[in-house]
């Protein structure tokens, strides 16, 4: 795309900002869901329901065939699920522990999006990369309070490592979307290639909610907020998600793109600004540490 089409600068910053602040709060109204015992697949149905009614009637509208090469249905449908993993994963964590410390081990994506790529035959990791690949772990070591836990005299809860454990869950199951969007599904329209996604979102979230794989998975509400929170996300996500692929070919995304990870940084603020939940100094400074490592590690030069 020439650069006449582009968005200025500071415009792609401030919309990539305002996109990153609306996926932090789909997170913040997750969270006062599930605390209304809203079930886990029904917050996904909402989700992933809207997206696709809005990307669906895009498409409609753009008029953009809907036909498949056969041999890319496979790497679309693994996309799905791996989707569905990740959101299954992610939200399980945000209802079990503070919603920003679930956001902070999930964004290390980009680290285990390396290290897949190499392992694959993909290049190595820099020098740099390397460096910054420890700046983030260190970071996390604090930003998870692992010294004090260590050293507390109680042990850590179940709640907690099963909510560390799925968010990396989440980490894991995103990298790996990650890289077979940019390896296998590239040439594939990105609008067409997210509503089969969340097509496929959906129906996983459809099956395994009518098999009662997650119990209360489709529990409802108890409490107004609770319907609230629901119809939050779902407006939250939809709109980040679908202004995200619209505008993406005007955003000089390999320029922009680490402008996203202020995500971490929007859910502490809206943690402690809706829900109440702190963080410790030593936590906070080790947030700060893993954003930067990941901005630093996103980061391209350009001329």
């Amino acid at each position: 795309m020439s650069a006449s089409a582009l968005f200025p600068r500071h415009l792609a910053v401030l919309l990539l900002a305002f996109l990153a602040c609306s996926f932090a709060g789909n997170h913040i109204a997750a969270r006062i869901a599930f605390d209304h015992q809203a079930g886990v697949l029904l917050a996904i149905l909402c989700r992933s329901g809207v997206t696709l009614l809005v990307l669906s009637a895009l498409l409609l509208w753009q008029r953009q065939a809907l036909q498949l090469p056969p041999r890319v249905w496979r790497w679309q449908l693994l996309l799905g699920v791996l989707i569905a993993l990740q959101s299954f994963a992610l939200y399980s964590a945000v209802a079990r522990v503070p919603v920003a410390l679930a956001l902070l081990v999930a964004n290390t994506f980009p680290i285990l999006l390396a290290l897949l790529t190499w392992a694959l035959g993909g290049p190595a990791p820099t020098q740099r990369s390397a460096w910054l690949m420890g700046l983030i772990l260190l970071g996390l070591l604090f930003a998870l309070d692992v010294p004090a836990r260590l050293n507390a005299s109680e042990s850590v809860g179940a709640d907690w490592l099963l909510g560390m454990g799925l968010a990396f869950c989440a980490a894991c199951a995103f990298t790996c979307a990650l890289w077979v969007t940019e390896n296998k599904l590239s040439r594939l329209r990105g609008t067409l290639r997210s509503m089969l996604t969340m097509l496929i979102v959906f129906n996983c979230a459809a099956l395994a909610g009518s098999l009662d794989l997650v119990p209360g998975g489709l529990s409802l509400p108890t409490a107004a907020l609770g319907w609230y929170g629901l119809g939050a996300l779902a407006l939250l996500y939809g709109l980040g998600f679908t202004l995200l692929f619209v505008c993406m070919p005007r955003l000089d995304m390999a320029r922009n793109a680490p402008v996203m990870n202020v995500e971490p940084v929007a859910t502490l603020l809206l943690g402690w600004l809706i829900l109440g939940q702190t963080l410790s100094h030593m936590q906070m400074l080790g947030g700060a540490i893993v954003v930067c490592g990941i901005v630093l590690l996103t980061y391209r030069k350009h001329a």
